[in-house]
Order: C-alpha cells, then sequence, then structure tokens
C-alpha cells in the first residue's frame, strides 16, 4: 500500500513538472522555425536555414561591441536576388536586386538604409550607407 501511495505521489509530481516546464522546439516563429534550434526563415528558399552552415559567411569588419557577429549570403538559382542575414531592426534578412549585368547587389527603397553586395577578394563585402560593414 505504501509502494502505491509513494508512486502515485512520484507520478502526480512528474505530471506536474511536466507541465510547467517549455516544450522542446517551442520556440518556433511564424515560420515554424525552430530558433533555438539555429534556424532562421529565408524569403529566397522560403524554407527554415542554419545561416552559420552556409557556404557565404562574411564577417563584420570594425564593431564597438566586445564581439564580432558573422552574417551570412544566400543567392537565388538565377543570382539575380540576393539575401544578407543583418540584424537590423525587425528585419532578420534583406533581400538585394542584382544592378544590370554588373556583380553588384543593391536594396530597394523600401529599406531605410542602403545596404550594397559586391565582391571582394574571393569572397563578398557589404556595405551599408557607403561604410564596409561586412567582409
Amino acid at each position: 500500500m505504501k509502494k502505491t501511495i509513494l508512486f502515485s505521489a512520484m507520478l502526480l509530481s512528474a505530471c506536474i513538472f511536466a507541465q510547467k516546464s517549455p516544450v522542446l522546439g517551442g520556440d518556433r516563429d511564424v515560420h515554424g522555425c525552430i530558433g533555438s534550434a539555429g534556424y532562421t526563415y529565408s524569403q529566397l528558399k522560403n524554407n527554415c536555414i542554419k545561416t552559420f552552415s552556409q557556404k557565404i559567411k562574411l564577417k563584420e569588419v570594425s564593431t564597438d561591441k566586445s564581439y564580432t557577429s558573422t552574417t551570412a549570403v544566400i543567392f537565388n538559382k538565377s543570382m539575380t536576388k540576393a539575401e544578407v542575414f543583418i540584424p537590423d531592426g525587425a528585419a532578420k534578412s534583406i533581400i538585394l536586386d542584382r544592378q544590370g549585368k554588373e556583380k553588384l547587389w543593391k536594396s530597394g527603397a523600401h529599406v531605410k538604409d542602403s545596404y550594397i553586395l559586391t565582391p571582394y577578394k574571393k569572397s563578398y563585402q557589404i556595405k551599408k550607407n557607403d561604410e564596409v560593414i561586412y567582409q
């Protein structure tokens, strides 16, 4: 009898504890991406991606913070659009459009600041309002 009561009490407390614990993967955003697992929504891919595992990663050039951040760049198949993952305001990423036949991608007028992506050495660099911020 004592074992049954003890077992029931343990089971009841386990159920109560489980209800108060956050659900694993419970931090999904509006697109269903799990941020705690490293996923971010990509507008170009229309899917959740891990930015830190992308091929093109750029480092922040100068910062007044105690750490240096990185960003990822993704292109669509035709290379007419680029998506950069710069934490700037409410946007998690910014879409840049290719300008003519040049290897130059610019943000549109709908973005507060001007962003430009250009080739640099064997990679790329990103300028914000004519100042290099990532390369």
